[in-house]
């Protein structure tokens, strides 16, 4: 009997307030090289022997490699897998794993000599699933961070993987934790009323100070803090349907080609920003902010058709001019640039003008601008693609490095794309995480989904996981609406009634801004508390059926146990 009631209880507990009961998420990162690894995240979750302290139990070779047990001079033990024949040739554990679960996955990583780049992979039957990239260094340890999710349950092996085989791979505090779908839901909860939202309690008085009971209190948000827009296009300069639906709904935006080089100067000496011009007044107009996007593009199948025949002196000097020309025309009208357009993915400009050339067009662009506009970084696959090491977190976070070490100490942004093909949210949110310790100005800047029977779902759970993210100050789509089709994602049809993507932005957007607006009772003692998003808003005092008073407030993110009281008096 005893025995059932502790079953019941303990299903109870896990039935009734998820939110409680979860197990939290380790946000943490450290980007720093360690002497000494730190202790294994979750206490390794469900890693056999993740700090090596027994051994190589758990552990054994995959493919072609010698795996050996080593303790080091300060007697930290850890894994080392030699004589590599191939990329693959490592240690290796294995795992049931659940279609349902998202797995987050971390580890410290050495090598025996220089430097590597090392993937963390998971092999399925089906698949296999990139978890994780780190460049890893010699003397000391370095700390991979990423996730996973799989499309069938069943076994799955990790294993690390070095084009370099060369070097021998070192691992210790390795960490594997599974989530519930119910226990990821609660760490985004958690996080937007920790980050996104503050609690605010209200009193209703009369004109002795006495409080009103059952007084109804009615509040309605004027502007949201959560900067939260879209992209458009020059077609929206002579239609009014697209004007309607778009400024009906966004205080920010972002132009999708009309900044670009190719557009402005398409034949070289002719200069033209009539349309940017256009665009930049209709915005203004409406009170929307804008992000300038971009100055430079690093992809050589982008540039203006005379550019890449320049001689390098030439094209020196012309890029030069396009810098302090778009940047000097619109200083201040923007607060954002992405300066060198996905300068990890491309090096246009690097090969022909030197490795350092990106640097120092932040420099210019900071020199010109920088007061008031915040120089971005801009890439794809940070934060949506788990394949693709040339833009991983740990690339980017070093690409910022290699600014400051060549003396760019300006204001940086950064810019994470987000187009998302299938979706890998613990990969996502461990990305935030791993940009996060770069302490810098982060937004998602081009958010979209491909499509497919899941993209309205997957544009929803992408939307929810970014926002709820603490060190996300923005998110931009990338959703320009255009006759021929959109880039990758449409928000509406041709007569721009909502598809389903557009139904799930406005719902999104219904929620942040409380567009069903809020109405609440007070207490015996004339209180009542809400938990609101960030932002202005009107409270109305509303007794006997009468608005009684009214007051603008401005909730603002402070500590958790500190609730703001605003007193609202009744007007006699």
């Amino acid at each position: 009997m005893a025995n059932k009631i502790l079953i019941l209880f303990s299903i109870l507990c896990l039935v009734i307030g998820s939110q409680v009961y979860a197990v939290p998420y380790d946000y943490s990162y450290t980007k720093e090289c360690l002497a000494k690894p730190l202790k294994p995240q979750y206490e390794g979750g469900v890693i056999v022997n993740p700090e090596l302290n027994e051994g190589l139990k758990g552990w054994t070779r995959f493919e072609d490699s010698t795996v050996e047990h080593r303790e080091s001079d300060d007697g930290n033990k850890y894994i080392v897998a030699s004589a590599r024949k191939q990329p693959f040739h490592s240690f290796s554990q294995k795992f049931n794993l659940e279609k349902e679960k998202l797995y987050t996955f971390s580890a410290w990583l050495q090598v025996s000599h220089e430097k590597a780049d090392i993937a963390a992979i998971f092999k399925t039957n089906t698949s296999y699933v990139y978890a994780g990239w780190v460049t890893a260094q010699s003397g000391c340890w370095s700390m991979v961070k990423g996730g996973l999710v799989v499309n069938v349950s069943g076994p799955a092996e990790l294993y690390f993987e070095s084009n370099n085989t060369n070097v021998d791979i070192w691992a210790d505090s390795i960490s594997l934790q599974p989530f519930t779908q119910q226990e990821w839901k609660s760490h985004q909860d958690q996080s937007i009323e920790k980050f996104r939202k503050s609690k605010v309690k209200f009193q209703a008085v009369d004109q002795h100070g006495q409080p009103i009971p059952n007084a109804t209190v009615s509040i309605k948000q004027n502007n949201p803090n959560f900067p939260f827009g879209t992209a458009i296009n020059q077609n929206i300069l002579q239609n009014g349907a697209y004007q309607n639906w778009f400024f009906s709904r966004f205080k920010y935006t972002v132009f999708e080609n009309e900044l670009k080089w190719v557009s402005n100067e398409y034949n070289r000496g002719s200069v033209d920003y009539s349309v940017p011009d256009a665009m930049i007044a209709l915005a203004k107009s409406h009170g929307v902010t804008m992000r300038g996007h971009n100055v430079l593009w690093d992809e050589p199948q982008y540039q203006p058709y005379w550019v890449p025949g320049l001689s390098s002196s030439d094209l020196a000097a012309a890029a030069q001019k396009r810098l302090i020309s778009v940047m000097t025309k619109y200083k201040g009208r923007f607060i954002h640039w992405d300066v060198v357009n996905e300068n990890l993915h491309w090096n246009f400009f690097e090969s022909r003008l030197g490795p350092n050339i990106s640097t120092v067009y932040y420099k210019y662009a900071n020199k010109i601008d920088g007061s008031r506009t915040v120089p971005f970084l801009n890439e794809f696959n940070t934060i949506e693609e788990s394949t693709d090491g040339v833009a991983s977190p740990s690339k980017y976070l070093q690409k910022i490095d290699e600014m400051r070490r060549g003396r760019y100490g300006g204001p940086l942004g950064i810019g994470a794309q987000g187009h998302f093909g299938n979706l890998n949210l613990p990969y996502t949110r461990s990305a935030l995480d791993m940009l996060a310790s770069a302490k810098l100005p982060l937004w998602v800047t081009e958010l979209d989904v491909k499509p497919g029977p899941n993209q309205a779902n997957f544009l929803n759970q992408a939307l929810r996981e970014i926002h709820s993210h603490y060190a996300v100050q923005g998110i931009m789509m990338w959703t320009a609406w255009s006759p021929q089709g959109c880039y990758t994602m449409c928000l509406t049809d041709n007569n721009f009634r909502n598809l389903d993507t557009g139904n799930v932005v406005d719902s999104f957007r219904n929620e942040l801004t409380h567009a069903d607006g809020l109405r609440g009772t007070t207490d015996s003692n004339g209180f009542f508390e809400v938990s609101l998003f960030h932002g202005e808003y009107e409270a109305k005092l509303i007794n006997g059926g009468a608005v009684s008073s009214s007051q603008e407030i401005n909730v603002v993110p402070n500590e958790e146990t500190v609730v703001d009281v605003h007193r609202l008096t009744v007007n006699v």
